[in-house]
């Protein structure tokens, strides 16, 4: 790219590329992407962003470009990369000076300028961080601050290499600059605090700046680069000055008021400062034992002492409350269950928190946490009045512990009490002792602190269990609470509905049930929407407890469901609605059949909220999820949901829209259970499965889901279903058994021995191109032995049931070998005696036998050859199929099915599907359950003779050994 001529074209096409008008627009990035890998384009790129007279977005756009350009074409390796003299003329380039004037382009510069680093520091740029040195030295305002933002960046992306080569570069690189980082960021703190006691904002400000992005620097060199920061006396020493430091700067807050401009920035300071510490713990736990006790001193002093009030922010509790958290918790600061065998380190960390977790420190903690930081603030209470939803299911989940207060406190809380219980649980039974009986709903204070207590009660369920009679206590205390029906009350009854979900699973017997039954019938019509909302949530718990009963539930199912309902048509929130759809997914996975009365109102609804949902794929989630309850629920009438159903399955699983990608697990499980439970195929059942060969080509994890929804089609009906589909199934398959795991092609071919079961005649010519190979699997003699024992299953069904078929497959492969049909038949009939062993199902085993005996009578010497073996499978499958009558001494085929029978169920027992149905209705007719081994032996043992002679016959079981023939003769007795 021509330099000169150069510059005033791409200048054009940046200034069009920042044009709001698409035809102006389009054309111009169309130019810039095929400029991408001309050389000389980004040399014009850096001499445009460095002009400083040109339009600051066309500047941005070429920052932009540049940075995109480095993950693409700056290694030696890439497609199109740049030559190593126009990196070096770059490199020079980027380095030239720090005075860009526009904050956000320094900041992009500052991290392309880092992207190149990472690829090419120190090796090829070993003038990088010296010159980066040299320019934050200088007096130069702009100059400074900009050099220390790209310094910044630069060991930020140097200290996030991972390569043990890359770490020990990084760790010279520290040990190099360690000191000087030290003392800039020292020399910045000191400015900053003379200029904020001088009431200088707008310098303060400006070394608070710089302070920042020095200490920014000093936390990932203390943190990564250092093997043994221990023992280096700069880098203890930069830690131990930080607590001083943030007591200064705490200070300041105090000093600036919350309205100064400089307030902002010093809070991040002191987070910053906190994160150092975080940091350091996580990464070095032995390294950081000598702060140990500084650091609980400093963090308890500050959340649970006056000394605290006033300078803190909610934001710096959380940092000290997980600084404490973490030393509390630190599997590295415990020791071994053997003292000896403990490491000295841990004894050490051990010893210093044991003399600093005193019981008055312990007690004094425990009392705080509960007493001030578990009591709803005016803010949250100002919420439950005006936005009770966002109240009740406000996220407290995942990570939030680290970041937000409640969560936080409440975590501290329950990990405290986990390791120092004995002391803690008397000082919470002694609180809750004080609040007992109702508190008078005049004083406000007492509600809070009773709803504090609680939920520190129901937080340690767990570890207050040998020290609570809960029982009791709920026949007792609870109960009566939960009558008190005043409007000020509603704190306390919300609580302890949750409390007792809490314990639900720890401690209550079960005879108690029916009256938490009728608490929750009578808490579920409570004039306030969050103790409705969370006593639903406490039902949840129950229903889904491993102590649950249906029989005791059943009383008040229709009052409950219908409550349910009326919640869930009156909350408005998506997050609410998913919430309670869980609850009422859960109702109907437990009581099963028994929900069919009361869902008639739920299926009116659930078309509504579905068209309602639609910007909203997680709420639809939530519907699948209980569709699929119901589904489950209503058995075979769940064919009346079909209008609604098929094309929620049919969205929900069409890969070419784009909510699929939300929807495809659920959608896919609700299309099994629908198949499962359906009583007959309907043309849009059948039409649904156009969305399957799509599903197949993603390959995904939900295959298996893929799989079992094709052989439910296949027991469903099977004739219409092959008609339709086999042949682009058959297609699918072949594409997938080119690239797939053995366990993937067991379920391919799981799903043709289904087909040849279902529907020997038609499976088979179905599915032609499929069993060539799995005729030379058998003959090659497949080494897995999964895939083996499959394609014996397959090649057993054609043999057995579609002899014909089997014919002209011997002579096509013949043909394809270039062998005697006799001579491969013999091989197959050696692989199968050899190999079966692979086949470990009883019902396979039995397959086989009767597959290898249908050959029989025979003239053929190949089979007369192979006859030993015959018979040897045949002992065998008797061996796994018979069972001896203890009465009459006499053996029978234990896998016979005469007829089919309706299982009797307890409550508790799920009823079979319709697909359960069909399955055993399909054994009747199935050989392997409706022909007699010992029968279908003697008949063909005798054809054998009788076309052979007595004489002929007699020597043909002489090649058997006679171990197995003795055994063949008694289970062959009485017929």
């Amino acid at each position: 790219m021509d330099m000169d001529g150069a510059s005033s074209v791409v200048l054009q096409a940046l200034t069009q590329a920042t044009s709001q008008d698409t035809a102006v627009l389009k054309p111009a990035e169309e130019q810039l992407r095929q400029w991408e890998t001309q050389p000389g384009f980004y040399s014009v790129l850096l001499n445009i962003f460095n002009n400083h007279m040109l339009d600051v977005n066309v500047r941005w756009l070429a920052v932009l470009y540049f940075k995109n350009g480095i993950d693409r074409y700056w290694r030696r390796v890439a497609p199109h990369a740049l030559s190593e003299e126009e990196k070096t003329s770059l490199r020079a380039g980027l380095i030239t000076n720090f005075n860009e004037p526009v904050n956000q382009i320094a900041t992009q510069i500052a991290v392309l300028i880092a992207k190149v680093a990472r690829l090419d520091c120190p090796r090829q740029w070993p003038e990088l961080i010296p010159i980066l040195l040299e320019s934050v030295k200088g007096q130069d305002g702009l100059q400074q601050h900009r050099a220390l933002l790209t310094f910044y960046h630069v060991t930020k992306t140097l200290a996030s290499k991972r390569l043990a080569q890359d770490r020990r570069l990084f760790q010279d690189l520290a040990s190099g600059i360690y000191s000087f980082a030290c003392s800039l960021w020292s020399h910045h703190t000191d400015c900053f605090l003379q200029q904020i006691y001088a009431r200088d904002e707008a310098a303060a400000l400006s070394s608070l700046e710089r302070t920042l992005l020095s200490l920014k620097v000093l936390r990932k060199l203390t943190v990564h680069g250092f093997q043994e920061p221990q023992h280096n006396m700069e880098v203890m020493g930069f830690l131990n000055a930080v607590f001083e430091r943030l007591k200064q700067f705490l200070e300041c807050c105090r000093q600036v008021g919350p309205d100064s401009t400089c307030r902002e920035k010093l809070e991040k300071t002191i987070i910053l400062y906190t994160k150092v510490l975080l940091d350091f713990l996580e990464y070095h736990p032995c390294a950081f034992i000598p702060l140990i006790q500084r650091s609980l001193e400093f963090a308890v002093s500050y959340v649970f002492t006056p000394a605290g009030e006033g300078v803190t922010f909610e934001r710096f509790i959380v940092q000290c409350m997980n600084l404490i958290k973490m030393i509390v918790k630190n599997d590295a600061y415990k020791p071994a269950k053997n003292i000896e065998d403990s490491k000295p380190e841990s004894l050490e960390a051990h010893k210093i928190k044991t003399a600093f977790f005193t019981h008055p420190t312990l007690t004094e903690i425990g009392r705080r946490l509960v007493s001030h930081y578990f009591l709803l603030t005016e803010e949250e209470l100002a919420m439950w009045e005006e936005d009770p939803e966002s109240f009740a299911v406000e996220e407290t989940g995942g990570d939030s512990w680290k970041y937000s207060l409640r969560p936080c406190t409440e975590v501290l809380f329950l990990d405290i009490f986990h390791n120092y219980s004995q002391t803690l649980t008397p000082v919470l039974l002694d609180m809750v002792q004080n609040l007992q009986g109702p508190t008078n709903v005049e004083e406000p204070v007492q509600l809070l602190m009773k709803d504090a207590v609680y939920n520190a009660v129901g937080l340690a369920a767990y570890e207050l269990f040998d020290n609570v009679d809960f029982d009791q206590w709920f026949k007792n205390q609870l109960l009566g609470e939960l009558q008190v029906s005043h409007h000020r009350y509603k704190l306390i009854r919300r609580r302890v509905i949750w409390l007792i979900g809490q314990w639900i699973s720890v401690k209550f017997k079960s005879d108690l049930r029916p009256l938490l039954y009728e608490v929750i019938l009578s808490l579920m019509q409570d004039p306030d929407l969050v103790v409705r909302i969370e006593t639903a949530t406490t039902l949840k718990l129950t229903v889904d407890d491993f102590e649950f009963r249906t029989e005791q539930f059943l009383p008040y199912l229709e009052s409950i469901f219908g409550l349910l309902f009326q919640l869930l048509q009156q909350v408005t929130e998506c997050d609410t609605k998913m919430q309670v759809l869980h609850v009422i997914s859960c109702v109907i996975e437990r009581v099963n059949i028994q929900i069919r009365p009361y869902v008639g109102c739920l299926v009116q609804y659930l078309p509504l909220l579905w068209k309602q949902s639609e910007e909203h794929n997680m709420l639809r989630c939530a519907i699948l999820t209980t569709l699929i309850h119901l589904v489950q629920g209503l058995g075979a009438e769940s064919k009346n949901l079909y209008p609604f159903l098929l094309p929620v399955i049919q969205l929900s699983t069409d890969v070419s829209q784009p909510p699929h990608v939300y929807l495809l697990e659920d959608g896919l499980e609700l299309w099994l259970v629908t198949l499962e439970n359906s009583p007959a195929i309907t043309p849009e059942l059948l039409r649904i499965f156009q969305n399957m060969p799509a599903l197949l080509e993603l390959s995904s994890e939900n295959l298996r889901t893929c799989f079992q929804i094709v052989n439910a089609y296949l027991y469903l009906s099977a004739t219409e279903f092959l008609q339709n589909y086999a042949e682009s199934l058959c297609r699918s398959f072949c594409d997938l058994l080119k690239d797939i795991t053995n366990e993937g092609q067991v379920q391919v071919l799981k799903v043709v021995e289904i087909a040849l079961k279902v529907s020997p005649i038609l499976g088979a010519h179905m599915f032609q191109p499929l069993l060539p190979a799995v005729f030379r699997g058998i003959v090659d003699g497949e080494r897995y032995p999964v895939v083996m024992s499959t394609y014996l299953g397959i090649m057993g069904r054609v043999l057995l049931q579609n002899s014909s078929f089997f014919s002209s497959l011997l002579t096509q492969m013949a043909s394809e070998c270039s062998q005697k049909m006799d001579q491969l038949l013999g091989s197959v009939i050696e692989m199968w005696v050899d190999r079966m062993d692979n086949i470990t199902q009883p019902e396979r085993r039995k397959l086989s036998s009767l597959a290898l005996l249908s050959l029989l009578p025979s003239d053929n010497s190949v089979i007369q050859d192979k006859f030993c073996g015959i018979i040897n499978i045949c002992v065998e499958a008797l061996h796994d199929v018979m069972t001896e009558d203890p009465e009459t001494g006499t053996f029978k085929d234990c896998m016979l099915m005469s007829h089919f029978e309706e299982p009797k169920l307890s409550d508790d027992e799920e009823p079979p599907t319709e697909q359960d149905k069909r399955k055993k209705l399909l054994a009747l007719e199935d050989p392997v359950h409706s022909v007699s081994l010992q029968q279908f032996v003697y008949e063909k043992l005798k054809a054998q003779q009788a076309q052979m002679g007595d004489q002929s016959f007699g020597a043909l079981m002489e090649t058997v050994d006679t171990e197995l023939v003795r055994q063949l003769q008694e289970f062959l007795q009485g017929l």
